[in-house]
């Protein structure tokens, strides 16, 4: 039996995230991934409006001239969201945890899947894979997914995502767009299976960050815990420490956007606590206007 709060925080996800898909995303949503599930259907001769990703080399050296793939568009696509829920998803220095912040932009992102009639999974990590559900469409499978998202508790506390992503490769045997909702704190590499993820699929990382994580709010003193391995981390305090501290924090966003870039993966950036749905237009506004040009 689902706990009444729990059954409460479902119906009003869905209900924001309906309005929400209605009224801005679904259009967002349709003119940035509708297409990218595609099926090869013939070439034809590069015009300076193609993209020269699509040329087919071997055809155009048969040919003399560049030719370029076209292709069909699917009815459906596959979206799978890829969701971090180790331990240090539970910390929250706002109003809502980074969980809870996850909840709902995977709330958004799989009713904006569903208005579009495409199927939607979900594969939930720590340092093992803790579920995995199939991509499905429907309103009833979308409410299942945002349950597992809001109740569900995890075996284990770490995090791996390189684990994660490889197990992707596994279950999706079709080009898909996969989002990646994870705070992206380990210390286990991943870039090389990012790497060969985004070459198969469309692959956008949504690092969920709590204010603290960008900037330390004091210099006083003060003992932390690493809700993942148990370990107490102590601050000294101090205006030296705490500009060290801001500095190392700087560093690792610094590092994270470049580990996406390298990766050829947009990165969007979502703070906890905050309204989820203005990052994510601005990403939609993003990745249209590249496409434009």
């Amino acid at each position: 039996m689902l706990p009444p709060e729990i059954a409460k925080q479902i119906r009003l996800l869905e209900i924001r995230t309906n309005r929400v898909v209605d009224e801005i995303t679904g259009g967002a949503y349709r003119s940035v991934f509708k297409g990218r599930g595609i099926e090869f259907d013939e070439v034809r001769e590069y015009t300076p409006e193609d993209d020269v990703r699509d040329i087919d080399w071997n055809v155009s050296a048969r040919m003399g001239s560049p030719y370029v793939k076209k292709y069909m568009e699917e009815r459906e696509l596959t979206v799978l969201l890829l969701v971090d829920v180790s331990a240090s998803g539970a910390f929250g220095s706002a109003e809502k945890t980074k969980r809870r912040t996850a909840a709902e932009l995977a709330a958004l992102l799989a009713f904006s899947a569903g208005h579009n009639g495409d199927k939607v999974g979900l594969l939930m990590f720590s340092d093992r894979i803790e579920l995995f559900v199939p991509p499905r469409s429907g309103r009833r499978h979308t409410l299942r997914l945002i349950r597992e998202m809001l109740a569900f508790e995890p075996q284990s506390k770490g995090t791996d995502i390189d684990l994660a992503l490889r197990e992707t490769l596994q279950v999706l045997k079709k080009k898909s767009v996969v989002f990646l909702l994870s705070d992206l704190i380990t210390d286990r590499p991943f870039e090389n299976s990012l790497k060969i993820l985004n070459r198969k699929h469309d692959c956008v990382a949504l690092q969920i960050f709590d204010p603290i994580e960008h900037r330390w709010p004091s210099g006083l003193p003060v003992v932390v815990e690493d809700a993942e391995t148990g370990e107490l981390l102590t601050f000294p305090g101090g205006s030296r420490s705490l500009a060290r501290l801001d500095a190392e924090l700087e560093a690792e966003r610094r590092e994270r956007r470049e580990l996406c870039r390298r990766s050829r993966v947009d990165l969007v950036e979502i703070e906890s606590g905050k309204d989820v749905l203005p990052p994510v237009i601005d990403f939609f506004a993003r990745r249209r206007n590249r496409q434009g040009r």
